[in-house]
C-alpha cells in the first residue's frame, strides 16, 4: 500500500507532542512490513540546521493563490521518503503560534492535496490532527485516494467554517463549523491514540463540544494505542545517559541519579525520592493540581522534584517560585531538550503525570522504559497503560488515582513515597515497568487492518 502520512510535527526534527513521536515511528515500522509509507511536513526555518535538504525542488504547485515548492530528503536514520512543504510562511524557527497559525496549516493541507493529486499518488492519505484536517473534505470526491484521521488531541480543532471559507476551497457537500468536525465526517476512518479515549469523546466531560458527533461516526472510530520506538529509548545503549543497564542490571541505575542530581545542583543523595515530570506546562497536564499540593509534599517530605518543559508563562513563573524555596531539592528547567529529558527518565525514581485528561501520553511510556515508576490519573491513555501496584500479588506497574482533585493526587504522590522505603519490592515494581512491550508491531497491525478494510 501507498501510505503518505501528513503532519505539522516528525521526530526526531519537529516536536511538541506526541503527534511527532507517532508520525516519526509508524511509517519506518510500515516500511518494516513491505508498504510504502511516506511523510509531508512543513519545511520549517531551523530544519536544515537538522538535516541536508536539497536545493532543487522535486515538485512546485499553487494552492490559495500562493506558490510552493515540495523538497525531497529521507527522515534520519531511517529509509522513510520525507517530502517538505516549501513557503515563506513556515520559514521562522518555530512550528505554531504567531497571527497566521491557522492560515498556514491550511495551506500546508491544501498543498499536500494539490501534491497528492498531481504529485506523488497515495492510496491512503494519514491525516494526523486538524492541521491535515480539511484533506478529507477535498478527497471525498476522489475514489482513488482514501483518508484516516487521527485524532491526537480534540482539544485543538483548527479554524472556524466561515474562516475557512474566506481563505480557501469549502466544497459544496462541506458539513462542520470547524475543521476538526468537518475532518472527521468526511474520513473514511477516524481514529485515536487510546482505546479509552475513543469512549471518553463520546462524553461530554471529555467531547470538547463534538461528543455528539463522535457518537454519531463511532462506527468508524477506533483506539489504537500508541508505542515507542524500543530501540530508539532504549536504556541498555542510551548514548545521553551516565550508565546504561537493563532490567536485569537494575542496580546500575542508581549511577544516573547520582548523575542527574549533580547536573541540576541537588544534594548527592541516592537514598532520596527523585520525582522527575517532562511536560508541556499547560493547564491540561494538571498543573493546577500541582500547583496545590507540591508545595505542602517538598515541605513534608525531604523528595526531591525536577520539572523540565515549557508553556503557560502562569505555570512557569508558579513553578519557579516553588523551585526559589527548595534550593537543592528542587530544580525547574524552562526549556526543551531530549537529551535531559532521557537523564530524566533514567534517573529519577518517580514520574509524575497527573493530567486532566491525556489522549495517550508518551511520557508515561517512556518513564516505564527507563525504571522510573509513573504517577498518574486514570484517564485516556494512562488508563490503558498504567495499571495501580499491587504489592501483595506483585502486579500492576505504578500509582494511580481516579478524582481530580488535589488530595486523591496528594494521596497517590505519599503513597508512592512511602512504598520507596521498601527497596526491594520499588526493585520489583521497576521492573514490572521495564518489561512492558510498548512497541509499534501491534498497533502498526491494527492500521494496516483500517487500511485494507477501507480501500475493500
Amino acid at each position: 500500500m501507498r501510505i503518505l502520512f501528513v503532519s505539522a510535527e516528525v521526530t526526531p526534527l519537529a516536536k511538541v507532542g506526541g503527534m511527532a513521536d507517532v508520525v516519526g515511528t509508524l511509517p519506518k515500522v510500515l516500511r518494516k512490513m513491505g508498504h510504502d509509507a511516506r511523510i509531508l511536513m512543513p519545511y520549517y526555518g531551523f530544519l536544515a540546521d537538522k538535516i541536508e535538504v536539497p536545493e532543487e525542488p522535486i515538485w512546485e504547485g499553487t494552492a490559495m493563490y500562493q506558490n510552493f515548492k515540495i523538497y525531497n530528503t529521507v527522515l534520519p536514520k531511517s529509509d522513510v521518503p520525507l517530502y517538505l512543504f516549501g513557503h515563506s510562511s513556515f520559514s521562522p524557527r518555530r512550528i505554531y503560534y504567531g497571527d497566521d497559525e491557522e492560515w498556514r496549516f491550511t495551506l500546508f493541507a491544501n498543498g499536500a492535496a494539490e501534491f497528492s493529486w498531481n504529485g506523488w499518488k497515495p492510496e491512503i492519505i494519514h491525516c494526523n490532527d486538524w492541521h491535515a484536517g480539511m484533506i478529507p473534505v477535498w478527497m471525498h470526491e476522489t475514489s482513488d485516494i482514501k483518508t484516516v484521521f487521527t485524532i491526537h488531541n480534540l482539544a485543538y480543532q483548527g479554524p472556524w467554517r466561515w474562516y475557512l471559507e474566506k481563505i480557501t476551497w469549502c466544497p459544496w457537500y462541506m458539513e462542520g463549523h470547524n475543521t476538526m468536525a468537518s475532518a472527521v465526517q468526511f474520513a473514511d476512518f477516524v481514529t485515536t491514540v487510546s482505546p479509552n479515549y475513543a469512549n471518553q469523546i463520546q462524553t461530554p466531560a471529555y467531547g470538547e463540544r463534538l461528543d455528539g458527533l463522535m457518537s454519531f461516526i463511532s462506527g468508524k472510530l477506533k483506539g489504537i494505542l500508541n508505542g515507542i520506538d524500543m530501540n530508539f529509548y532504549n536504556p541498555a545503549n542510551d548514548r545521553y545517559i551516565a550508565q546504561t543497564y537493563d532490567v536485569d542490571t537494575l542496580e546500575k541505575r542508581v549511577a544516573n541519579k547520582i548523575a542527574l542530581q549533580e547536573e541540576v545542583g541537588f544534594e548527592v543523595n541516592k537514598g532520596a525520592f527523585l520525582v522527575g515530570m517532562i511536560s508541556r506546562l499547560v493547564e491540561q497536564k494538571g498543573l493546577d493540581l500541582i500547583l496545590q499540593v507540591l508545595d505542602r509534599f517538598m515541605a513534608y517530605t525531604d523528595s526531591q522534584f525536577i520539572l523540565l518543559g515549557t508553556g503557560d508563562r502562569f505555570y512557569e513563573t508558579q513553578m519557579w517560585q516553588i523551585a526559589t524555596r527548595y534550593p537543592g531539592r528542587m530544580s525547574v528547567q524552562l526549556l526543551y531538550n531530549d537529551p535531559l529529558s532521557r537523564r530524566i527518565y533514567a534517573g529519577t525514581d518517580a514520574f509524575l503525570m497527573p493530567s486532566r485528561f491525556e489522549p495517550c501520553g508518551i511520557s508515561q511510556l517512556l518513564a516505564m522504559r527507563y525504571g522510573s515508576v509513573p504517577i498518574v490519573r486514570r484517564t485516556g491513555g494512562l488508563f490503558d497503560t498504567v495499571s495501580f501496584y499491587d504489592p501483595i500479588n506483585n502486579v500492576g506497574t505504578g500509582y494511580c488515582f481516579d478524582r481530580y482533585e488535589p488530595l486523591d493526587l496528594f494521596a497517590a504522590m505519599i503513597r508512592a513515597y512511602e512504598a520507596f522505603r521498601f527497596k526491594d519490592k520499588w526493585y520489583e515494581l521497576q521492573k514490572c515497568g521495564m518489561r512492558e512491550n510498548f512497541s509499534w508491531d501491534k498497533s502498526a497491525q491494527e492500521y494496516i487492518k483500517i487500511y485494507k478494510s477501507i480501500l475493500a
